[in-house]
């Protein structure tokens, strides 16, 4: 038997959209679940934000007030959406009001924000999900399963990379994604933490690693009014740019592969240029993000000269089948999280976790803190 599930919304920028999108979609692409989610509140504290929300997906009610969907009994789980500096707190709030929650990474600013949500979690028995997305994709799925079965034989390196030029313009607003202390470390929580999950979801936990960052649009025109996204700002007083700009980092897994994490958002020429390398003993995997249905996939007995075939993904890779019927057809960013959405309203009806849990968020949260001490060291860092 269906039932519904009461989910709110905290944070209605882009993310917040995004994550409402999910859940509309749902009883389209899993009418199996047993709990289907019905959209009962949204918080916004940006005047008019929220009520538009209610108006276009169909929310009960709104508020100005996060504390008061904690106390909602109407509302059994929320996604967290609301900056950084933000999700701690939140986090926890809702977690001992006995809400499951959906947070986006990279939960708070600090390994230790991370670690405080993941214990209210675990305290509160409730379910938690990170919203660590590219590992939904069915390509990134099947990777992991031909480096898990040997395919590729035994996995030495692995190159990521992280590019974008959403900070690029150099009239790009000082919003707090550029503060440290609502921010917190710039690419590195928002782009090199995925990076970080891509790497332990294929090649298993990290070592150690040494890393480098720089800064290289250091200062911005504050905004004049409410900002969503990546929004431009002219004329308005100049301030410090007070996070990282670009990372690079080497890795040591603790399998004893190699690997090379590079992040950056001030790429020029580059519009979400995502992807990864996963080179083995036998072969090799090679997934772009801008390709999303494809797979570049080197295995065989040559060693040397060993070609690369493109396997276009198709119902039998990840949760590719929920969407389409047949191989090769484009799935997009949006399906990625309705596949998020799903693990996370399935976790609730199992009781068991089901895609990147909060000690996932505390795992890659460890190692974005200890990037930012090796910088400034200049030193390896273990992460043991």
């Amino acid at each position: 038997m269906v039932s519904t599930l009461g989910v709110a919304v905290v944070g209605f920028g882009w993310m917040g959209r995004v994550h409402t999108q999910a859940y509309s979609r749902i009883r389209h692409h899993y009418p199996q679940l047993a709990r289907l989610p019905e959209l009962v509140t949204v918080a916004e504290e940006v005047p008019g934000r929220a009520e538009e929300a209610a108006a276009q997906f169909g929310f009960g009610s709104t508020t100005r007030d996060w504390r008061e969907v904690a106390a909602d009994p109407r509302v059994h789980a929320v996604s967290i959406t609301a900056p950084n500096f933000l999700h701690r707190e939140i986090g926890v709030a809702m977690a001992q009001a006995g809400k499951h929650i959906w947070i986006e990474k990279p939960v708070g600013l600090t390994a230790e924000d991370a670690g405080a949500v993941a214990d209210a979690v675990a305290k509160a028995g409730v379910q938690g999900t990170v919203g660590f997305n590219y590992r939904n994709a069915p390509a990134v799925s099947y990777a992991r399963e031909l480096i898990a079965s040997g395919e590729i034989g035994t996995a030495t390196h692995v190159r990521i990379r992280l590019f974008s030029d959403y900070a690029a313009h150099p009239e790009g607003a000082l919003t707090w994604r550029y503060e440290r202390g609502r921010g917190g470390s710039g690419v590195l929580g928002d782009l090199a933490s995925h990076g970080v999950d891509l790497a332990r979801f294929l090649l298993g936990d990290i070592a150690s690693l040494a890393a480098d960052t720089a800064v290289f649009i250091p200062e911005r025109a504050r905004p004049t009014g409410a900002t969503a996204g990546h929004t431009r700002a002219t004329g308005g007083e100049l301030g410090p740019v007070e996070n990282e700009d670009y990372v690079n980092c080497l890795l040591r897994f603790a399998s004893g592969a190699r690997g090379v994490l590079e992040a950056c958002r001030v790429s020029v020429g580059e519009q979400n240029n995502y992807g990864f390398e996963v080179h083995g003993t036998k072969g090799a995997v090679f997934w772009d993000f801008r390709r999303m249905g494809e797979l570049g996939v080197s295995r065989g007995t040559a060693y040397q000269d060993q070609p690369v075939s493109t396997v276009y993904v198709g119902p039998g890779h990840g949760e590719y089948g929920a969407f389409q019927p047949g191989s090769a057809t484009s799935m997009g960013y949006d399906d990625l999280k309705v596949i998020e959405a799903h693990n996370f309203l399935r976790s609730i009806a199992d009781g068991t976790a089901h895609g990147p849990t909060l000690e996932d968020a505390v795992r890659s949260a460890a190692a974005l803190d200890a990037m930012s001490r090796s910088a400034e060291r200049g030193c390896w860092v273990s992460l043991a």
